[in-house]
Formats: structure tokens, sequence, C-alpha cells
């Protein structure tokens, strides 16, 4: 190709990846120490009391646990520089992590519902006042775990998977609490099963949630609130861009996103200002740092390719070709279909 059509291969350096470990690592372990020490009490005293409420809790207390443990590991190992096979690093043994605590609350969910289920038919005695007690002060130590992790970066969807876990926890425990109450003053045994079901619900809501996120990322989806289409149309609008294909959005891991494009520049255009220009617009207007622009003049040819632009369908390609396969939308200027 001639000096001025080029693969324009550049990469942003200096911005950050992932989340700050050092920071993160010790709301974590604090968390975990807290979670630990109480849950090992709740289960004593949920077979005590017979309560399913306060042993589901102590259940899900443990995934909590789990779920940091899992979170510290991820953390240790996406801070691992690139090497060898893993060009991207291990960054996505987190996304491994969330999507894991996901799997967890759900499995989790499905055992309490039929143990639930079981008591409302069947309802065994409970303790009330022991009950009362303990999820109040199981309350307590969620709100303090609660804080710490929101002390950390939540916009890992690592962290937020243990954020979530924790956060169910202590609704979880509003749930039990008030349910010993109404044992307490009513008599009213599937109180208990009942809370249970409400801890259920909400282990339900957040396990989908974080396996729904993390099987986005592992399917290469354009991350939240980025609509691809759009951006593209953006791209191809700017000064002398007349075609802009094979263009992809991803996320490395959470917080990380990426892209790649090949640009089709005006004939005479300045390959090098223009790449220049679309790096600047992708990190003021979408905050995507990792990009890599393939940057060429129209009509010039590369060995068998020879890229072209017209309103009708594009010419016969030899077979394998760069254009046989677009791989995605074409976006030029003007209206056109997506």
């Amino acid at each position: 190709m001639t000096e001025h059509a080029h693969s324009g291969h550049s990469h942003a350096h200096g911005h950050t990846h992932g989340v700050s470990p050092d920071a993160d690592r010790r709301w974590l372990r604090a968390a975990l120490i807290l979670l630990t020490a109480y849950m090992a009490i709740e289960v004593v005293i949920g077979v005590l009391a017979q309560s399913l409420a306060l042993i589901s809790d102590a259940a899900h207390m443990l995934t909590d646990a789990v779920s940091i443990v899992l979170a510290l590991v991820a953390m240790r190992l996406a801070a691992k520089p690139a090497r060898g096979g893993y060009t991207y690093g291990l960054k996505r043994a987190e996304i491994l992590s969330a999507q894991a605590n996901g799997i967890t609350l759900l499995v989790l969910s499905v055992w309490l519902a039929y143990e639930a289920v079981q008591r409302l038919i069947s309802p065994p005695e409970v303790t009330g006042g022991l009950v009362v007690i303990t999820a109040l002060s199981g309350v307590v130590i969620n709100l303090i775990c609660t804080w710490f992790l929101s002390k950390a970066n939540r916009s890992s969807l690592n962290i937020e998977g243990a954020y979530q876990h924790i956060l169910t926890d202590l609704f979880g425990f509003i749930a039990t609490a008030i349910s010993g109450l109404i044992v307490l003053t009513t008599g009213f045994q599937r109180a208990d099963a009942i809370a249970s079901l409400v801890v259920v619900a909400l282990m339900l809501k957040a396990g989908t949630g974080l396996v729904r996120e993390s099987g986005r990322i592992f399917m290469e989806a354009a991350p939240a609130g980025i609509d691809p289409d759009a951006l593209g149309d953006h791209l191809v609008a700017a000064d002398q861009v007349v075609e802009v294909h094979d263009l992809h959005i991803w996320q490395i891991t959470s917080g990380q996103p990426a892209l790649s494009a090949h640009i089709l520049v005006a004939p005479g255009g300045d390959c090098h200002k223009v790449r220049r220009n679309l790096h600047e617009l992708l990190r003021t207007d979408y905050g995507i740092t990792h990009a890599t622009l393939q940057v060429d003049h129209l009509g010039e040819q590369d060995d068998d390719e020879l890229l072209t632009l017209s309103p009708g369908p594009r010419p016969e390609q030899p077979s394998g070709s760069h254009c046989d396969d677009s791989h995605g939308p074409v976006h030029r200027p003007g209206p056109h279909r997506h």
C-alpha cells in the first residue's frame, strides 16, 4: 500500500484496567472475617430454634463468604501481567467469579424454596424470641459488611457479585426478624417459611442479574449503554470517513470496554489525522480507550483486495478476501440499513 494507505493499528496506553486491588482487598477481608464468625454462631442458634429462616440465612451467609473468597482470588489472578497465550492476562477471572456467585445464588434459592414449601405444608415449632434476637444481630452484622463492600470499587462485576450476596442477606435477615416477631406475638408458625420464600425471591433476582451480566461479557456483547449501530453512525459522520465496517465492541472485563473497526477514508484524506480524531471521539464520548482502528484509503488495492464504495450492491469479491464477510453492519454517510 502507499504511505497513506496503511493499517492504523494504535492502542491508547496509560489507561486503567480493572479495579484497584490493594484498596479493595482490605474491605473484602474485613467483611469475610465478620461474616465467617457470625455464620458459625447462627447455624447453632438456627438448629436450636428449629428455624429454617435462620438456617437459610446462615446458608446464604456461607455463600457470602465463598463469594468474597472467590472475589479475592479473582482479583489476585486479574492483577497478574499478560503473558504467553493469555494476551489480556487473567482479567476475566473476575467475571468467572461473578458468574459463579450468580449460579450459587440460583442453586441455593431452589433448595431453600423446596424446604420452605415443605414447611408451609407442615410447619415445625419455631422459637420466635431466639429468631428475633439472632436476626436483629444479623441485620447489624450485614449492615457493617454492606458498608465495607460499598467502599470497594463496585464497577467491578466481581465485587458487585459479592456485594449483591451480602445485600440480599441483609434483606433476608430483616424478613427473618419480622417472621420471628410474628411467631412470637401470634403463634403463626408458617411466617418462618414465608420469610424464607422472601429470601428466595431476593436471591433469584440477584443471581439472575449476575449470570446475565457475566454472560454478556463472555458472549462478547457490547457494554450496556453503548449502541453499536449508533456508535458506527457517529464514527462514519466524522470528517473524511466514508465507510465503517468490521466494527466490534466488547468488554475484556467489567469497566474495560474495547473496540476494533475497519475505517475507509476518502481518497487523498489524511489517515493519520482521521485515526487520531476517532480515538479521541471514542475516548471522550464513549469512554473507550482500548481501540484498534485499521484505516485505509477508499479504492486502494492490497494484494487481491479492492475496497470500493457504491450506492448499489457490492461487486463480487475473491473468495477469502477481507470484504467477503464484513462481520456485521456496514456504516456509510446518510440513511442506511443496519
